[in-house]
């Protein structure tokens, strides 16, 4: 997979990074919500992992939100430090595909990533209950 990571922090960065592409993904990074918008907007990835809080005025949600606003769908998890439920919330208002609270380990990103990218099953047959 092709994914975008955004997060402020070097050790953070580093962590997620070289997890990810150890585990045989390419990645890109930013290190802030501008930056992070431009790359966003000018390639396709396939995910984008998030950290909720950025430097450079761009809040992580406000950063997504612009994003989906402007017809960008790629999946999005984010990895914050933000961890109380209002924060979840604004998280995924903004479009968030799932929220994931820091400190987290490579095999919980990983398996969030699998499963947000995961192609969505089609209902086909019959409705539930209905035999």
């Amino acid at each position: 997979m092709y994914i975008l990571v955004i997060e402020d922090d070097a050790d953070v960065s580093k962590f997620v990074v070289t997890g990810l592409r150890e585990s045989g993904h390419v990645v890109e990074f930013a290190t802030n919500g501008r930056d992070g918008i431009m790359l966003a907007q000018s390639k396709h990835f396939d995910a984008l992992i998030i950290d909720r809080q950025l430097p450079g005025g761009v809040d992580g949600a406000d950063m997504l939100q612009s994003l989906r606003g402007n017809g960008i769908s790629t999946p999005a998890l984010f990895l914050s430090g933000l961890g109380q439920i209002s924060d979840w919330t604004k998280g995924l208002q903004a479009g968030g595909d799932d929220y994931l609270v820091k400190p987290a380990s490579m095999e919980e990103i990983l398996q969030r990533i699998t499963a947000i990218t995961a192609p969505k099953a089609t209902s086909k047959g019959t409705p539930a209950g209905s035999d």
